[in-house]
């Protein structure tokens, strides 16, 4: 293995039948003979090194022979009870290193999606792919038996952000010269591309990273699965807490507040064992692609042990304090006033209960979505999971701010009500709702802001704000409606080409008492369904018709449309341009497919378009759908 192999270090294994006993634990055993042929056996370690092998063969005098197919790989094998990566279940070794397609969860904790995502580990070039990826990491032959090691390693290669890895990472909305995020599909192009190309593909955002990093593992015989954490925290201070400071609009003030709330972030479990830890930090281990902070120099993160993050030991390798901060931060809002040129900041409120919520995997040998948070966490506002916190805690800063004069309370709820999502084109409605439970009248001053942010919190647009002054004399529940019209938002989506919410940020003051309270929602954007029809069963080499229909049921036309289609095992990524669909609008489309392997399959297609004529801004709809073929394998 590699370019100078040596015995010494075992890229350079030599073994003799006979005339003398094997030392090492590599073993070779004549097995039968039939006249000028004969039969080996060859045996290797259950720690052989992981990477691609080249075989040559001498036999007495004659010149060493090398077989036309003389490229053995290594990989590491979950079936194997001495590996490191043995994983018991015929069902979650079919799930979780087999299977090649799968979902990926988006959207927020209110309204969660699945997204199709085909891996495709066993398609052309891919294993290639991983083993160019090990040798540019340059790990040396004992760390290419360490899954730890590996998969730390790939964590930092998939990303190209320091070390000319696979996938640049990009969220400004601009992504001309690459492919936006969200047009990607599987893994199986980026990969493809990378490996044939050897230059970094454009562009990933988490998920792509983390479909790109379970491909990956799963190619190097590692268990693996993508895994998507809602209400996700990224605390830049490292202190687990996400500190969100506001105006008296309540607007957001980006300057100050570094820390942020993805509305979703996607990363990767793989399955080993952890000989470099104390017992009992086995099984799954959260592995992170997705640049976002540096570890040891690199961008790169994990692989943290699940029950490590559970327990609150975030003093154990690798990154298990970053992570369980993602889980189990605490929200903490601040108000900031100038008062004579000076910022002054009070607590609003802090909130425990809402990171790491509904985390999410897809569920072994079904497409449906399992609920992984329990693995990750005990339940919020537990005592073990406040124990868990409080140990946590005990090996950072966790420091508090200033707190708030302690004031006379005026027994005040304050709430949003709101949809769920918004069908885009339609005006954005909600109201703030007031309850006052005392018999005495206050007077109170409301701010609320209406946001278009990016999934990871980054504010695009204020789409809208109201200022009011409320007296709750005879009025035990006090309602303000917000309404926008969707041209608040349309002309905005124009600039950015991301996945966006909308959030609802609301502050209300109490002259009376000067206590001070806030509240949140979010809302996603919902698309028209995209529709897949293929026959439930299909046979190897006949061609069938797959058909995609979309029908746009907006109330606003949906430019520069493109469908994004791909079947492993049936066809490649392909792009199809629709033009514009107008309100009413459909289009139907079919693609000739001649299957070449048997069981089942999954085709993914994804609409793009581009709104209000911007050459930036897609929004996708997406399905897929199953169909069996049938068969001899080839």
């Amino acid at each position: 293995m590699g370019k100078a192999p040596r015995k010494s270090n075992e890229t350079l294994v030599v073994m003799k039948l006979r005339g003398q006993k094997e030392l090492h634990r590599w073993q070779m055993a004549l097995l039968g003979v039939n006249g000028k042929e004969c039969l080996l056996s060859v045996s290797s370690p259950v720690d052989t090194a992981v990477g691609k092998y080249f075989l040559s063969v001498k036999s007495g005098a004659d010149p060493v022979h090398t077989p036309e197919n003389n490229t053995i790989y290594f990989i590491f094998n979950p079936w194997c009870e001495g590996d490191t990566v043995f994983m018991a279940g015929d069902k979650e070794r079919s799930e979780y290193v087999l299977n090649d397609t799968g979902y990926i969860y988006v959207g927020s904790k209110d309204k969660i999606h699945a997204r199709p995502w085909n891996y495709g580990q066993f398609e052309e070039d891919i294993l290639d792919a991983c083993m160019f990826l090990l040798d540019k990491s340059n790990l040396k032959p004992r760390d290419r038996k360490n899954p730890v090691i590996v998969s730390r390693a790939m964590s930092a290669l998939v990303n190209a952000n320091d070390d000319c890895g696979v996938l640049l990472a990009n969220w400004s909305g601009m992504y001309k010269g690459g492919t936006s995020p969200l047009a990607w599909t599987g893994s199986t192009p980026i990969l493809q591309q990378y490996f044939r190309t050897q230059k970094t593909v454009l562009y990933g955002q988490c998920w792509v990273f983390a479909g790109v990093l379970t491909t990956v593992m799963r190619s190097l015989g590692v268990p693996s699965r993508t895994v998507t954490n809602f209400a996700s925290a990224h605390d830049t201070e490292q202190n687990l807490r996400v500190d969100v400071y506001l105006n008296e609009k309540g607007q957001k003030i980006e300057d100050l507040t570094t820390d942020s709330i993805w509305n979703f972030h996607v990363w990767t479990d793989v399955w080993m064992t952890r000989p470099d830890l104390p017992q009992g930090y086995e099984g799954w281990q959260a592995v992170d692609a997705t640049p976002q902070e540096i570890s040891q120099g690199v961008f790169q993160c994990g692989p943290a042990p699940l029950k490590a993050i559970r327990q609150g030991d975030v003093y154990l390798t690798y990154d298990t304090k970053f992570i369980f901060a993602e889980v189990n931060a605490d929200k903490v809002f601040w108000l900031v006033k100038e008062v004579n040129g000076v910022s002054e900041m009070t607590k609003l409120r802090e909130e425990t209960l809402v990171i790491g919520r509904s985390i999410s995997t897809k569920a072994v040998g079904s497409n449906t979505r399992e609920d992984i948070t329990a693995q990750y966490k005990f339940t919020e506002g537990s005592p073990e999971e406040r124990k868990a916190m409080e140990k946590a805690c005990s090996y950072l800063s966790c420091e508090d701010g200033p707190e708030a004069a302690p004031t006379e309370e005026a027994n005040i709820e304050l709430k949003i009500q709101a949809g769920e999502a918004v069908w885009l084109g339609d005006p954005i409605r909600m109201s703030v709702i007031i309850n006052n439970s005392s018999a005495r009248s206050w007077t109170i001053k409301l701010g609320a802001t209406c946001e278009l942010q990016l999934y990871t919190g980054k504010v695009v647009a204020v789409l809208g704000s109201v200022s009011e002054t409320v007296a709750t004399a005879g009025k035990p529940v006090i309602e303000v409606p917000v309404h926008l019209e969707a041209s608040s938002y349309v002309g905005s989506l124009a600039s950015v080409d991301d996945e966006v919410i909308v959030q609802g940020h609301v502050i209300a003051a109490i002259e009376e008492t000067e206590e001070k309270f806030s509240e949140e929602v979010t809302l996603t954007f919902q698309y028209p369904p995209l529709r897949v029809e293929v026959p439930e069963t299909v046979k190897i080499g006949q061609n069938f018709t797959c058909a995609f229909i979309f029908k746009n049921t907006l109330s606003i036309p949906l430019e520069n449309c493109k469908l994004h289609v791909e079947g492993l095992g049936i066809f490649m990524l392909e792009t199809f341009d629709q033009g514009d669909v107008l309100p009413g609008g459909i289009f139907k489309c079919r693609i000739i497919c001649t299957p070449k392997k048997a069981g089942k399959k999954t085709i993914i297609a994804k609409l793009n378009s581009i709104q209000t004529g911007s050459q930036n801004t897609e929004r996708s709809s997406t399905d897929a759908k199953e169909t069996e073929l049938r068969g001899g394998v080839h």
